[in-house]
């Protein structure tokens, strides 16, 4: 049996794995949690869950680690084992590997509990990963909680430029390639001259819109968060770009990413998604899209993101007709999918199977490399309609652009 002292032990060193594993925990969060425990006691496992997790846990994404580090640290009552196999070993699910933010915040050194002069054996929490990779080639989801803070940085610092379309406004311009009859004209009635002076006009260019529609399922939910970042840096200073995220439900999140700081943006984005990490419609999504919003944000040349892994629980047919209506009214539909980073992936699910045929470009967005591509990408010229109408619906481009 625990005893007050030694549970409130076990309480603070929970909180202080999760903070090294990247959550926001400070010490008013470990005296409440301490609090918390006492209240609701061990007598029941799932209130005994919930009322650390009401206190330790602030944001939506949080959920996942807060899970699998109770389901670590908790499984025996007797204390926590010193070393990551004794854990493994001991947990319900042997063959999953605990995420690498969580390995290494298991991995930090604790104070030491054994006798002086027993010998302790050193374990190795590290789980074979090596930190030789590149950051830049290193999925979103095996991502340390260190390099996940690197990223956002990278990403902040990104430089992201959307090519500029010629709009009907003109504008004088001498070196423009249109005749303008009418400042001719006034020229000639302000000289008073019998010879008329040419002018020149030019079409006034600007930015498309970009309207991303973000996938917040179970299985998207790191890379989601990473893309919102993405999209956070995006629409700094330009006014035609629009989020929205999709799980269950379609939830518009532009204005809470028009904040100028990213951390309190995503905080928001999180209190406005009601879906994070749940299921996923995306037809029933993008008919909603289609009905309320499509009118309004896909004119003059709009560039759609649709960011999924195309794992819908819905209707296949339904997907694939509301997919072709959305290509018909934007100018370039991009996918961007995270299942791109497995070499042997093929369209085998019913929901890539209805996508895939109505996409101009089939991108992957699992790592820093991929985003900075997309950027590159945005300020491209767009891929030919030829070379996405040479696919059919179950094959795959042989290059992620080339559609």
């Amino acid at each position: 049996m625990i005893q007050g002292s030694q549970l409130a032990a076990r309480v603070t060193h929970f909180a202080r794995t999760l903070r090294a594993a990247g959550l926001p925990v400070g010490p008013g969060h470990v005296l409440d949690a301490v609090a918390a425990a006492a209240e609701v006691g061990l007598s029941r496992r799932a209130d005994f869950y919930w009322a650390l997790h009401a206190v330790l846990v602030s944001r939506v994404e949080h959920h996942p680690l807060f899970d699998e580090a109770f389901r670590l640290l908790w499984r025996e009552p007797d204390g926590l084992p010193d070393g990551m196999e004794l854990v493994l070993s001991r947990s319900p699910e042997p063959s999953r590997q605990p995420s690498r933010r969580l390995a290494e915040a298991l991995a930090t050194p604790r104070p030491a509990r054994s006798a002086p002069g027993e010998e302790r054996v050193a374990v190795d929490a590290v789980l074979a990963w090596s930190d030789r990779e590149r950051l830049a080639t290193r999925d979103f989801e095996q991502m340390s909680a260190e390099e996940i803070r690197e990223a956002e940085r990278a990403i902040a610092r990104m430089s992201l430029s959307v090519n500029q379309l010629p709009t009907r406004r003109m504008r004088p311009d001498p070196r423009g390639d249109r005749v303008d009859p009418r400042a001719m004209l006034r020229a000639a009635l302000r000289q008073g001259s019998d010879a008329i002076p040419l002018r020149f006009r030019s079409a006034v260019p600007r930015p498309p819109a970009v309207v991303t529609l973000c996938d917040v399922s179970g299985s998207m939910a790191r890379y989601a968060r990473m893309m919102l970042r993405f999209l956070h840096a995006l629409g700094q200073g330009r006014p035609r770009t629009h989020a929205f995220t999709f799980g269950t439900r379609l939830t518009p999140v532009t204005r809470a990413l028009r904040g100028r700081d990213a951390d309190q943006a995503l905080a928001a984005v999180g209190r406005a998604v009601q879906d994070w990490d749940g299921g996923t419609r995306i037809g029933d999504c993008l008919r909603d899209f289609n009905r309320l919003w499509s009118r309004r944000l896909l004119g003059q040349g709009a560039v759609v993101l649709l960011v999924t892994d195309g794992l819908d629980r819905g209707d296949p047919r339904l997907l694939a007709g509301e997919a072709e209506r959305l290509r018909r009214s934007c100018r370039r539909l991009v996918w961007l999918n995270p299942l791109l980073r497995f070499d042997g992936f093929e369209p085998l699910a019913e929901g890539v199977r209805a996508l895939l045929p109505h996409v101009d470009e089939f991108r992957p967005v699992h790592d820093l490399r991929s985003l900075s591509e997309l950027a590159r990408a945005l300020s491209g010229a767009p891929a030919s309609r030829a070379s996405r109408r040479s696919g059919g619906a179950g094959s795959r481009p042989a290059s992620p652009t080339a559609w």
